[in-house]
């Protein structure tokens, strides 16, 4: 069974079609692509599987299960993670504390207000449950050196990786990077591409990206979807999308 099936999903914002009989099908383990010219919809389509947006038509399904219009909470508690083109960390917090924001929607760490105010024993052992599993994601990213600094103070290249990091923290099924090497020079996209596949691989993680750079998308990505104007352009494997004459058209022009 697929992670990830999308199904002749659509939205329009009052008469204006953004998005229009979309198709997907993602295997587990797959690193998959989505690319397209600035305003095909790919972000749109990033928003309608994190609930941001409730489409007009189609259906969103996680594993076999609805989730088509359900909440940002209910999609992220149901699998899905998403990190953004600008990066949206707690800037004031600690590093370690970003990640733990991640685990805050887990059963073994749950603990009521009151709980929390009066310093009862299951908020000591639940905040050290979650120092514990915070640490550890931070030392699979090479991060657990900073746990104690303000994200704010993390070179970009970090800051990326952090919020990838707290991501994982939300234990998904399906994890999205919208744009991850935006901002980025060669050498921290290069890293990056490493950090992706490195997360693919030791997580088992099933990733949908949306990137424009075309290296790091022929570099790391098994198949693509390409959007064009609210519409599937192309699907296949990467190789033969990007020679597609009608997707480097899309891209270049007549």
């Amino acid at each position: 069974m697929a992670v990830l099936e999308v199904k002749n999903l659509g939205i329009s914002f009052g008469g204006l079609r953004a998005v229009d009989d979309f198709h997907l099908e993602i295997e587990k383990g797959q690193l998959y692509g989505l690319i397209g010219p600035n305003g095909a919809g790919k972000t749109t389509i990033f928003n309608m599987l994190t609930g941001v947006y409730k489409p007009t038509d189609g259906r969103i399904l996680l594993d076999g299960e609805d989730i088509t219009g359900k909440t940002n909470i209910e999609i992220n508690k149901a699998g899905i993670a998403r990190t953004f083109q600008n990066i949206r960390l707690f800037s004031e917090l600690t590093v370690l504390d970003n990640v733990k924001a991640g685990l805050h929607n887990q059963k073994e760490y749950i603990y009521s207000t009151l709980t929390g105010i009066l310093r009862l024993p299951r908020y000591h052992q639940a905040e050290r449950a979650m120092d514990e599993r915070a640490l550890e994601l931070l030392k699979v990213f090479g991060l657990d050196e900073e746990a104690s600094y303000l994200a704010s103070n993390l070179p970009y290249g970090k800051q990326r990786k952090l919020e990838i990091a707290r991501a994982l923290a939300t234990n998904p099924k399906l994890l999205l990077l919208d744009e991850p090497a935006a901002g980025m020079n060669p050498n921290e996209t290069q890293e990056l591409m490493d950090t992706i596949r490195f997360v693919r691989d030791e997580f088992h993680m099933t990733i949908l990206l949306i990137e424009h750079d075309m290296k790091l998308v022929a570099g790391i990505c098994e198949k693509l979807t390409v959007l064009n104007f609210g519409q599937v352009l192309a699907c296949g494997g990467t190789s033969e999308v990007l020679k597609d004459p009608k997707v480097i058209t899309a891209y270049l022009g007549e």
